[in-house]
């Protein structure tokens, strides 16, 4: 009897042997083991707080503007009059290269247009910064960036119009992008070439 137990317990040992060396030998190396850890508890949130009527405000909704544009230059417009500048583009100043062209291709793509402008906020200028499209749903900032007129701006566009531009708009419209990157000495070379004539 006790020779046969021995036996069993023999054959258990070996059993649960091979097990635990099959299990080892088919984990990776770069597998966790399963020791227990402990988990460190992140803070509660705290209960939002109850509705209370005297404090709420609406959600804003959001200010949309339609009718005629009055084009400024090749980034700005005026609707009922408040001055917009187009979401995500910045497009040549007047007294720049191609800054009339621009301002005259805007105005092509607006004339006799009603334009509806999504306000989307105020800039730093307090300008009105709006997505603006057309009655057929075109978006004037595509539409500019497309002609080679005007140059995504990903800082405050995302770089949605990046794809949009031509291969020759950033060395055409260099004033542009110096102000992009913050090389304003380009600017003022500029100007002061432009005065000294």
């Amino acid at each position: 009897m006790e020779v046969l137990l021995g036996t069993l317990i023999l054959f258990v040992g070996i059993y649960f042997a091979n097990r635990t060396k099959r299990r080892l030998s088919s984990r990776s190396w770069s597998e966790p083991s399963r020791v227990a850890r402990p988990v460190a508890r992140r803070p509660a949130k705290p209960a939002p707080k109850a509705f209370d009527a005297r404090t709420a405000k609406p959600s804003p909704k959001k200010r949309i503007l339609r009718g005629r544009a009055w084009v400024v230059d090749g980034d700005t417009v005026k609707i009922e009059k408040t001055q917009i500048r187009l979401f995500g583009v910045d497009a040549p100043e007047l007294e720049h290269p191609f800054g009339k062209k621009a301002k005259w291709a805007l105005h092509g793509l607006c004339k006799g247009q009603t334009i509806r402008a999504e306000v989307i906020e105020e800039d730093a200028y307090g300008r009105t910064v709006a997505k603006c499209t057309l009655p057929d749903g075109r978006d004037l900032s595509a539409e500019m960036v497309k002609q080679g007129l005007a140059l995504d701006w990903p800082k405050f566009s995302g770089g949605c119009y990046t794809h949009l531009e031509t291969d020759d708009a950033r060395k055409k419209l260099f004033l542009a992008a110096a102000r992009q990157k913050g090389h304003m000495h380009v600017w003022k070379a500029f100007e002061e070439r432009n005065a000294a004539r």
